[in-house]
């Protein structure tokens, strides 16, 4: 058998998914003959047919259709591996992934990681931002090695821990208050006149929206499912939400956002975990490294 050369592998695996040799060729950014001449060649050392041609049309044989898989497993190996080569050279000796959810992404994540990889610096840190609801299934495939998400993971497969529990709060734009007269409207007041962002937590909003409506005649809400962009909106003056604390903490100090009292009813907590198939030493440090922030 030829030797396999990897540009016709590679020619090979974009042709088999865009099944356009003329895509292929532009994306490969190679002449469209190039293109049929690796695919001929890859065909003529496998000795097979992978591409099935009818007049301008290709489509993948049934060996076409198997190798497209070998093909792919051997790129990704192939990348993994120069992947692995470069970060030995940087000093890395042992990689983490860690996937986090966005609203994790917007608290003191940034800080915490400056420290915790400092005092790891032959620590490959891979941070993977994920939504809650994916992060356990990550974990226990072992596609990351730990999470934090908002959400308890259900398997009994998996190590969790509460990092912190955090309290619900009321913000408003900075332009609610009069400096001089003081608070010039409620909390009701607010949600009767202004948009509320909804649904960027994975946990309280069904339950807290169920309340409000038996509150709030003709309460008007809008779907924000980033945190960050409904903090962002709330400041541009554009409506009002329910927020964990930790994740304006900064904004309510620096005055960018305002905490309103809330008394209609109680609002919830939530918590925040650390998702791990084992407790490692690794694993024990960033957990408790994350604690010390919240709990000092």
């Amino acid at each position: 058998m030829v030797p396999i050369d990897l540009a016709w592998l590679k020619t090979f695996a974009d042709a088999a998914e865009t099944l356009n040799f003329r895509k292929t060729s532009e994306r490969l950014l190679m002449s469209q003959p190039s293109v049929t001449v690796h695919i001929r060649l890859l065909e003529e050392s496998l000795g097979v047919v992978l591409f099935q041609r009818s007049k301008n049309r290709v489509s993948l044989t049934e060996e076409g259709k198997l190798f497209k898989g070998e093909a792919d497993k051997l790129l990704r190996q192939l990348e993994q591996s120069v992947e692995t080569v470069h970060a030995f050279a940087q000093g890395y000796r042992k990689k983490w992934v860690l996937a986090i959810s966005p609203l994790m992404a917007e608290t003191v994540l940034p800080y915490l990681l400056k420290s915790f990889t400092r005092h790891h610096p032959d620590l490959e840190l891979v941070i993977r931002v994920e939504e809650s609801e994916k992060i356990a299934a990550l974990v226990e495939s072992g596609e990351v090695t730990a999470g934090i998400s908002a959400l308890r993971p259900v398997s009994r497969l998996l190590h969790s821990e509460v990092v912190y529990e955090d309290n619900i709060v009321f913000v408003v734009p900075t332009d609610a208050y009069d400096d001089e007269s003081g608070p010039a409207v409620s909390a009701e007041a607010m949600l009767r006149s202004h948009y509320l962002f909804t649904h960027h937590h994975p946990v309280f909003w069904e339950e807290l929206l169920v309340k409000l409506r038996l509150k709030i005649r003709g309460l008007r809400t809008m779907k924000v499912t980033q945190a960050h962009i409904a903090k962002r909106f709330i400041q541009e003056g554009l409506g009002v939400s329910f927020l964990p604390r930790s994740m304006v903490r900064r904004e309510l100090m620096e005055g960018r956002l305002l905490e309103v009292p809330f008394e209609l009813f109680s609002l919830p907590t939530v918590a925040t975990y650390f998702i791990s198939k084992d407790m490692g030493d690794l694993e024990k440090e960033f957990l408790e490294r994350i604690q010390a922030v919240y709990f000092s």
